[in-house]
């Protein structure tokens, strides 16, 4: 883990712990299985808040996609949020993990919390510096770009399979045999 901010942490007052909420997340099943398991970040955030003396009170997981609003558990951590206004600590993996989406980041920002990005070793609250605010939202939006390209990988691997030579052969239309293909090959140009 990167060292963390000292001037971001909360202080606790001797012999007690800051009340804290764990988060983690994964896509799918099959995330789950190819090593991004829920115990695994569970078990890393629980270390975090030995280290940094934070008093898990709520534990939310998510086996769902962060690409739209509406997670499960996520909704049920907001509302422990809007319920408990003692509790402003979410403790996470990583922004991809906390969310793909713009409006969960707006939501998260409007309760002022104080977010823990565990691996990332960033501590985003009201009081972060704007050029960590910053960073943050280009995060964010990487993490957003990143699900939309997802969105699109089905074809784009038919397409690899197709151009590897596996799977069926490319047939090409009447129109497209028609017209010469030139292909570029070192200085000479290849007509067929």
């Amino acid at each position: 883990m990167k060292p963390i901010d000292k001037r971001a942490a909360p202080k606790a007052k001797p012999g007690s712990l800051v009340k804290a909420l764990l988060y983690a997340r994964v896509s799918s099943k099959e995330q789950e299985k190819e090593g991004f398991s829920i115990p695994a970040q569970c078990k890393l955030l629980r270390e975090y808040a030995l280290q940094r003396q934070f008093g898990i009170v709520e534990e939310y997981v998510d086996v769902e996609t962060a690409k739209n609003t509406g997670r499960t558990n996520f909704g049920e951590m907001v509302k422990y949020l809007r319920k408990h206004p003692g509790v402003r600590v979410i403790l996470v993996e990583k922004t991809d993990r906390l969310y793909r989406n713009l409006k969960d980041w707006v939501t998260l920002d409007e309760l002022d919390v104080e977010i823990h990005l565990a691996k990332e070793g960033v501590v985003l609250s009201r009081d972060s510096r704007s050029s960590e605010k910053f960073m943050h939202g280009i995060k964010v939006l990487m993490a957003k770009t990143t699900s939309t390209i997802f969105l699109r990988k089905p074809g784009k691997g038919r397409w690899k399979r197709r151009n590897r030579g596996s799977g069926r052969p490319r047939r090409r239309s009447a129109i497209s045999m028609s017209r010469p293909r030139t292909v570029r090959r070192s200085s000479s140009r290849t007509r067929w």
